[in-house]
């Protein structure tokens, strides 16, 4: 490949650069759903989805709600087995 004037220098560059930010953002979705902080945007944009007018839990406040509901399930902080 070559580009307009003559070097494939800067078609590589920016070729590597596109896969690079490609892969930054998987890596940063993936990282997110992993650790559970994707949950607070999926709960706000539901919450605003479903009626506009409603208060919607802080971060903190969120955090806290599932925290408490983590505590709450059976067999919650037993690990794996």
């Amino acid at each position: 490949m070559t580009a307009t004037n003559g070097t494939t220098g800067a078609v590589r560059t920016t070729a590597v650069a596109r896969t690079a930010r490609r892969v930054g953002g998987w890596l940063r979705w993936y990282v997110r759903e992993v650790t559970g902080e994707s949950a607070y945007d999926r709960y706000t944009a539901r919450a605003r989805a479903q009626d506009p007018t409603v208060r919607v839990l802080s971060r903190r406040e969120f955090e806290r709600m599932r925290m408490d509901a983590r505590a709450s399930e059976p067999g919650a902080g037993a690990g794996c087995c």
